[in-house]
């Protein structure tokens, strides 16, 4: 196993971080034990909630079982929505151009690497939530930990140590299947284990070496983080060595297939229903972490009126947060155009073809327990809706007109700065009059949407949503 911690891209980290990263790796294996001699075999499972991707699970089995005929890994880890979301992305791609997509949740799994991952994904999601309840941690604690603290080389030497622990989970993996990334933890385990072709998505648009994975191509969305992660700038007091050319690509934006494929055809529908004078169909997702819970509360108050006029219809999609769902539904009320789907998929899928070429009307609430469901619902529900109303996460790169909320982590303002700048997005809005009142303005000038789905339409010839498919070349070594 090539030592990754104490040199990256020849830049030499010092001997106290190194020495902080080796203990680090060792409280892991005194906590959960020490697995490196583990032969753990593989299987594979359907995952249901993707039918038409004809997605396979793969997991531990007691023997190890046949692959397809033309496997992709998509390595992920699950991370609030962001890095599922991007997997099935990725997947969807991966079909479309012919390969069978398997996917490999590292955190899954009852291992050491495993375990490891969830207790740190656990502390995440807790400080996610906590920060907006707080607005002093948010202040001196997440802010800038979020767009300081993992931007610094030192942080991914400690990552780099750490993801040793994943390298028994791959033991069973043949080392020259295409393999996709959508978190750093997968791509630098793969690369430890000796995978020979590792693409590394990279999710956000703020620089950060905490998602570097020396040995892979690092494939960035943006102009912008292309050159942020090919001169490593800002990741350290002094200027370092940079990324060499061969190690990173700008792909474009992470879309499904499903979502591009009769896109402007969506655009086409939208713009007649909002230029129409009809409902304007507003899509909330809550993202997996929980958190923003009171502004989209605010959000749906305020929105409420333009529902009973007539004037909006309402979509959410509250994840697997079932404390989230029943606090809508209480707010919604029973209202008679109030349609709710929990844990019913097939009935969302009705839903969703009922209206895509039909009126909608009244409010339509969602929650699924199982994660796939939780998270592909909003998938199900963008082509027919008109806005979406998210946070500048990995959402931000979609194909939808957006309207930004309040950001959660400094990274992800940069997530907005560029969906305003590219033309198919808002402002982001951080407090709760500012967002109701950009509503305001979004319903009451019917020509701002139409505005944004055409600039979508160009964004799209140019080749803008195309960076799942790149991804998915990239791994196999194909050429564009």
């Amino acid at each position: 196993m090539t030592d990754r911690t104490s040199v990256i891209f020849g830049n030499r980290i010092d001997a106290k971080t190194v020495r902080s990263a080796e203990k680090s790796r060792a409280k892991f294996i005194k906590k959960y034990g020490d697995d490196s001699g583990a032969d753990y075999k593989i299987g594979f499972a359907p995952i249901d909630a993707l039918g038409d991707m004809n997605v396979a699970n793969i997991v531990f089995s007691k023997e190890n079982e046949q692959l397809p005929q033309n496997p992709l890994i998509v390595g992920n880890i699950r991370m609030g929505f962001g890095h599922y979301r991007i997997s099935i992305a990725m997947a969807s791609c991966a079909r479309a151009l012919g390969y069978d997509p398997l996917w490999l949740d590292l955190a899954s799994f009852d291992a050491t690497g495993s375990k490891m991952i969830r207790e740190q994904n656990e502390m995440y999601s807790l400080a996610s939530r906590i920060s907006q309840k707080s607005r002093l941690f948010n202040k001196i604690v997440w802010e800038p930990l979020n767009s300081e603290g993992f931007k610094k080389i030192t942080y991914n030497a400690k990552d780099q140590k750490n993801s040793e622990l994943l390298v028994p989970i791959f033991k069973n993996i043949p080392k020259d299947i295409p393999y996709i990334a959508t978190h750093v933890w997968p791509a630098q385990g793969a690369i430890h284990a000796g995978m020979k072709s590792v693409v590394n998505a990279i999710p956000d648009n703020w620089p950060m070496a905490l998602h570097l994975a020396e040995g892979s191509i690092h494939a960035v969305q943006t102009p912008f983080a292309y050159l942020g992660y090919k001169t490593l700038g800002g990741f350290a007091k002094t200027p370092l060595l940079p990324m060499p050319e061969s190690d990173i690509k700008e792909v474009g934006c992470y879309v499904d297939h499903e979502l591009l494929c009769d896109l402007e055809n969506d655009n086409r529908k939208r713009i007649e229903r909002v230029k129409g004078g009809g409902a304007v169909r507003i899509l909330m997702n809550v993202g997996g972490a929980g958190a923003g819970g009171d502004m989209f509360r605010a959000m749906v108050e305020h929105l409420l009126p333009y529902v009973d006029r007539g004037e909006v219809a309402l979509f959410l999609n509250t994840g697997d947060h079932k404390a989230v769902f029943d606090s809508m539904a209480e707010l919604i009320g029973k209202r008679a155009d109030r349609y709710s789907f929990q844990d019913d998929y097939e009935g969302l899928k009705a839903r969703v073809d009922a209206i895509r070429d039909g009126d909608a009307h009244g409010v339509t609430l969602v929650c699924n327990g199982d994660i796939f469901r939780a998270v592909y619902a909003t998938n199900l529900l963008m082509p027919v809706c008109d806005l979406l109303v998210t946070k500048p996460s990995e959402l931000a790169y979609y194909p939808i007109p957006k309207l930004y909320m309040k950001h959660i982590g400094g990274h992800e303002i940069y997530g907005a700065i560029h969906g305003r700048e590219f033309g198919d997005s808002t402002d982001e809005y951080p407090t709760k009059k500012g967002v109701c009142a950009a509503l305001d303005t979004l319903l009451r000038d019917r020509e701002i949407i139409p505005h944004l789905c055409l600039e979508i339409n160009e964004l799209k010839k140019k080749g803008y949503y195309d960076g799942a498919y790149r991804c998915v070349r990239l791994a196999a070594g194909e050429n564009e």
